[in-house]
């Protein structure tokens, strides 16, 4: 016989039936068809693995972590291994190593007499441990684990099961690993999330946490039914309505507003969070990939409320998407913080003339009242949006300038577009005001221009800030910040 296993990002695999048995070879193809069609916390089997049945006497469980507390790393046992191991943790005893010298296997033998292990594989238990030590420290994993680590019917042990988190800040010196993203998302990285950390990986200006939240349309996709919440919500819905993109700002801020979200029965479809003062390129990205997900019915912004990073560097960046991209959704965004009344002048000035409404609000604004305002504007926008997408046939456009003599130099991830055929009879001072850098100036021909070697601007005296485009649209144009997205981010909603 042989068991077939479904390969996915999350645990408990056999109680969702991702762990099946066969006898024949038909039955085996029959199952893995099966199992390949589950969904596993709102994500497909990235594999189905096909492997002999063995013949198990016992279970054990083996562990490694890194407890933050004590800041050293620990040995797990348990003679009750297998399925459910989660809801035992209670039969877990823990051997704290030191930080900087390996455990003997004389040690671990030691301890795990103390233990419910048998007596005639104390040793064979603490070899095996030890050499589970030996693999996490060499990948830098946070956590390891054998379950089942099974005593055959013939006294052998055998790792029927494994399971590795690496740290996420150390994976780019393991490339062996062959990590694709280093976050631990609990699931295969969908398409959206490996864009998003294309814009990451590299940039180190701030942070942009992008993953999306796979399981929650199955029932938050104005079905209007009162279902259980999915495993990744922490908070009762009492009646979940509208899918939402959710854009935190601020990790503990984030996570609170995604609460009042939940609150007021709207459904992130996503969890995203720009923090530690970003540049606003990278919050435009953030925004742009937010509205590329599709079937999202409002677009939600708010962090703690009294954050330090600038707020109106928020405000550039959701507006320059939101200008550019024209979506049919309303959006409410709380920007409590540093320059809050220049954003909410911004977002009052600058999304006026959009489709749906955006608005914006401050600190003493809670985000309860901010996700209660965007679900009535959905409510009160879904009759249009509805025309609009039969009007135009369900078609988005990113507006595009085109510049009949365009003036650019580089930044660190994209380029400044001045027109200078527009800028010959309009006036440029406004822009050069608006630089914090005072990179800018006016040549012999009263044309704006950079005034600081290009390769200066290149390496990050251009901080992408966007007040050139923003103080461009005051004058109707004539500069464009280009920030090209990854490849492959789709059409936005």
């Amino acid at each position: 016989g042989v068991v077939v296993k479904a390969q996915v990002h999350s645990t408990s695999r056999a109680a969702q039936g991702g762990v099946k048995f066969a006898q024949t070879p038909d039955e085996a193809a029959n199952l893995q068809s099966e199992i390949s069609h589950l969904k596993f916390s709102g994500a497909s089997p990235e594999a189905i693995l096909v492997e002999e049945k063995r013949a198990i006497a016992r279970e054990f469980y083996c562990g490694y972590i890194i407890d933050d507390r004590l800041k050293r790393p620990c040995l797990l046992f348990s003679a009750a291994g297998g399925s459910g191991i989660e809801e035992r943790g209670a039969t877990l005893a823990s051997f704290v190593c030191s930080a900087r010298q390996e455990p003997a296997t004389e040690q671990l033998a030691a301890w795990l007499a103390t233990t419910d292990a048998p007596a005639e594989l104390l040793e064979p238990l603490a070899k095996t441990l030890l050499c589970l030590y030996r693999a996490a420290k060499s990948c830098e994993a946070r956590a390891a684990e054998i379950n089942p680590l099974a005593q055959l019917d013939d006294g052998s042990l055998a790792a029927l099961d494994s399971r590795v988190s690496v740290d996420d800040y150390a994976a780019f010196r393991h490339p062996e690993l062959g990590i694709e993203i280093a976050r631990e998302l609990g699931h295969t990285p969908t398409k959206l999330e490996r864009i998003a950390w294309a814009v990451e990986r590299d940039d180190f200006r701030g942070t942009f946490f992008f993953v999306e939240i796979l399981n929650s349309g199955k029932w938050a996709v104005g079905s209007g039914q009162n279902d259980n919440p999915p495993s990744t919500v922490h908070c009762p819905l009492p009646t979940a309505h509208f899918r939402i993109g959710f854009h935190g700002a601020g990790g503990g801020g984030s996570m609170a507003s995604m609460d009042a979200a939940l609150r007021a029965g709207l459904q992130p479809a996503d969890y995203v969070d720009t923090s530690g003062n970003p540049p606003a390129s990278k919050v435009y990205r953030a925004a742009r990939i937010i509205l590329s997900i599709p079937d999202i019915r409002g677009y939600f912004l708010s962090g703690s409320g009294v954050a330090s990073q600038e707020q109106f560097g928020l405000a550039r960046a959701v507006l320059k998407a939101f200008r550019e991209v024209r979506p049919t959704i309303p959006a409410v965004l709380r920007l409590g913080g540093n320059g809050e009344e220049l954003a909410a002048e911004l977002v009052k000035k600058f999304a006026a003339d959009l489709p749906a409404p955006v608005e914006a609000y401050q600190k003493r604004h809670s985000a309860d009242f901010c996700a209660e305002r965007l679900r009535e504007l959905i409510l009160n926008t879904e009759t249009r949006r509805r025309g609009d997408m039969e009007k135009n046939g369900g078609s988005r456009r990113v507006s595009k300038d085109v510049f009949t003599q365009p003036y650019s130099f580089k930044t660190k991830t994209g380029r400044v577009v001045f027109d200078h055929d527009y800028f010959a009879t309009h006036s440029a001072q406004n822009i050069l005001d608006a630089c914090p850098q005072k990179i800018l100036s006016l040549n012999d021909k009263g044309l704006p221009v950079l005034n600081i070697p290009e390769a200066e601007a290149e390496r990050g005296k251009c901080t992408e800030c966007l007040a050139c485009e923003v103080a461009g649209w005051d004058n109707g144009g004539g500069v464009v910040v280009d920030l090209p997205l990854p490849t492959g981010v789709p059409p936005a909603v």
